[in-house]
């Protein structure tokens, strides 16, 4: 018993960029992208928020969320895929970044999954509507591929103006 104990003591913890992470799959358009699972508060219907004057297109507006003011980014303007439908699956994702709770509009939901190390291959340097520098990488699950977004990055850049 005591020789069990100080192998499994022996054995290094695996590295934090080794285990597997969850991630929120959500939809816009034709293709799949994944958020970190930490980052999301709540996820709720789309409801219309009330517009703010001079705010960029992508920022829809705000909505009182239990006393908080939310700012309301639809992704889907923020990245130049055409115009947003709204509709009973159009959903926000309430996120806590930067000390700071933003909604983000998706055209849906689809669930979260765990990807291991192995299943995250490095972002191809290609010029793309989203911008490389918030892409973290490409998640495999089966014939799935996720583009997943490093969403705290997104929300703070300067160009989306709603975080200080």
């Amino acid at each position: 018993m005591h020789t069990a104990i100080a192998t499994q003591a022996s054995q290094p913890p695996p590295a934090a960029s080794q285990r597997p992470r969850e991630y929120l799959t959500f939809r816009l358009g034709a293709e799949e992208y994944g958020i970190d699972i930490l980052k999301v508060q709540e996820i709720r219907g789309y409801e219309q928020p009330t517009r703010i004057a001079n705010a960029p297109p992508f920022v829809k507006g705000i909505v009182n969320l239990r006393g908080v003011i939310v700012p309301i980014v639809d992704l889907r303007i923020r990245f130049g895929l055409g115009t947003a439908q709204y509709d009973a699956f159009t959903v926000v994702i309430v996120l806590n970044v930067a000390g700071r709770v933003v909604g983000v509009v998706v055209d849906s939901v689809s669930d979260v999954l765990e990807l291991a190390a192995d299943q995250v291959r490095d972002a191809p340097l290609i010029s793309a509507v989203v911008d490389n520098g918030y892409i973290v990488g490409l998640g495999t699950v089966g014939e799935r591929l996720l583009i997943l977004l490093d969403i705290e990055r997104l929300v703070v850049s300067p160009d989306m103006a709603i975080v200080a």
